[in-house]
């Protein structure tokens, strides 16, 4: 019973599909309407149709000159690149339709000219490009869009052309198939006399490594003629390779020349017996002199480890290159303190080591939060100021034990040294007012405290004579009656000597007092 039933539904529906088929071979077939082009009757003129900036329609030979452009986006802009290259103000002129309602354009710049003609009405803005022959009737065919191609190949080849660099092509073998210009004259250049050019196209550059994937450098020999550099880069196609060399010439006369001042620059640091160490903003060391090492005992391959500024101020530390603190937490605080100071550039401290060395240290901010450090031993320097001073202060001993009193004048006159009997002598004590003692502030106090007389006017002006002098004597009276025996005499470098003795009633007369004519004088 199941049976028979499949057999009568499966041949139902085997009836039904061929009726259906029948039906459709039967009927005629329906039409829908295409929609025409607004342009069908245009013929072969290119126009356009645009509302705003939306293009509505267009002619098949405008879609065909806005093929041919290389930019990619809306219609508007395609055809402005276009247009904007040919006619002049076109922007300006086009803004003029609303007002005008029809303007023609002339192309400049061309041996066949181009007419755009533009027209607005009803929102809508018509453009038609007509390619105008002799009589200045329309040509037929694509012409516009064949010029628009033709003109864009003719300006690539003249860029690849007079480009400034070289470029080439390479088939898959790595046979030069193609060159421009510059190519092709750098090729000349390097043949050998008598031979021509040949092909394939010969090579100038290293393959191996101009296919590296990254860009190289390289360097074109010619005969008689010096190194010239190119920077090579390339790009894969399907067909081989395009290759690219950019001249680079300045670049390594720049490089070469910052190369060179940096080594003089380097080895006139090294001789420099001052140590840098130049930290980064992280307080890591990035560069230091060899002097470095001998000033604070620092290995190199400590040094060059890139250690931190506490991590360097601490091994100088250890090795007692450095002032030593009275506890550890006094010294954190003064090695945060020397960063802060140098880093404002601040810093400038003499430090005394504990073996006498001593040194004077400097920190310097520079750019991008970076920190140097200038190191200079100043031992010897320091002794001699010492050595100085020592002998400054054994002078000053001696004339303080001797019983004449004494002042010295430098040549301008300023009193540089005096001893306690001066003081005692004048009741005047100078060194508590060094720096305003001039032999005219002085002479205007002797003669305070002396009868008047007018050896102190010839002291003034034998002080500030230059040249030769002779020493003289002469005498004078103290308004407590005693006598007094002064003595002028010249020292060395321009300096006077002036000493001050009381006299005994029995050598009183003997010596030539300064109001007697007859002075030696220069």
């Amino acid at each position: 019973m199941i049976f028979p039933l499949i057999l009568a539904v499966v041949a139902a529906s085997l009836t039904a599909a061929c009726i259906g088929m029948l039906a459709l071979w039967l009927l005629p077939a329906r039409e829908f309407p295409v929609q025409a082009s607004i342009f069908a009757d245009t013929g072969s003129e290119t126009l356009f149709l645009f509302d705003g900036e939306i293009m509505v329609d267009s002619t098949a030979n405008a879609r065909a000159l806005l093929a041919t452009s290389p930019m990619k986006g809306p219609a508007w802009g395609r055809l402005m690149a276009f247009l904007t290259a040919r006619f002049e103000d076109l922007e300006p002129q086009l803004q003029r339709l609303q007002n005008d309602g029809a303007i023609e354009l002339p192309s400049v710049g061309s041996a066949k000219p181009l007419i755009l003609r533009a027209e607005h009405a009803g929102g809508l803005t018509k453009l038609t490009l007509i390619d105008a022959s002799k009589d200045g009737h329309v040509t037929g065919g694509d012409a516009i869009a064949q010029r628009a191609m033709l003109d864009e190949l003719t300006l690539l080849r003249d860029t690849v052309a007079t480009a400034p660099m070289l470029l080439w092509r390479e088939n898959v073998a790595g046979d030069v198939v193609w060159a421009n210009g510059p190519y092709l004259l750098q090729a000349c250049a390097v043949l050998d006399d008598g031979k021509e050019l040949g092909w394939p196209l010969p090579r100038l550059f290293n393959r191996a490594a101009a296919k590296s994937g990254k860009d190289q450098r390289q360097s074109l020999l010619a005969v008689g003629k010096p190194a010239l550099w190119f920077d090579i880069s390339s790009r894969a196609e399907a067909d081989g390779d395009l290759m690219f060399a950019v001249p680079a010439d300045a670049a390594v006369q720049a490089e070469t020349a910052l190369r060179d001042f940096m080594q003089t620059l380097t080895k006139t640091f090294a001789q420099l017996p001052i140590g840098l160490a130049i930290f980064d903003r992280q307080r890591k060391l990035q560069l230091f002199k060899p002097a470095l090492m001998d000033l604070t005992q620092l290995p190199a391959d400590f040094l060059s480890l890139r250690p931190s500024l506490l991590a360097v101020l601490d091994a100088m530390r250890d090795r007692k290159m450095l002032p030593e603190p009275k506890d550890y937490r006094d010294w954190r605080r003064q090695i945060v303190e020397i960063e802060k100071a140098a880093a404002t550039g601040l810093y400038d401290e003499t430090w005394s080591l504990p073996d006498g060395q001593t040194y004077r240290v400097v920190g310097r901010p520079h750019p991008n939060g970076a920190l140097a450090l200038l190191i200079e031993d100043i031992s010897s320097e320091m002794l001699r100021t010492r050595r100085y001073r020592a002998d400054l202060e054994l002078g000053q001993s001696v004339i303080d034990h001797m019983d004449e009193a004494i002042a010295v004048f430098s040549q301008s006159g300023q009193l540089v040294m005096s001893n306690n009997s001066y003081a005692a002598l004048w009741a005047h004590d100078p060194a508590e007012t060094l720096g305003d003692n001039t032999v005219r502030t002085l002479s205007a106090h002797w003669r305070v405290q002396s009868a008047p007389s007018a050896i102190w006017a010839e002291v003034e002006e034998y002080v500030a004579t230059v040249g030769d002098r002779d020493s003289w004597r002469g005498e004078v009276r103290l308004l407590d009656g005693r006598l007094i025996g002064c003595k002028f005499a010249p020292l060395a470098g321009g300096s006077t000597l002036a000493t001050f003795r009381s006299m005994p009633p029995a050598e009183s007369g003997q010596t030539r007092l300064a109001e007697g004519a007859g002075l030696r004088r220069a």
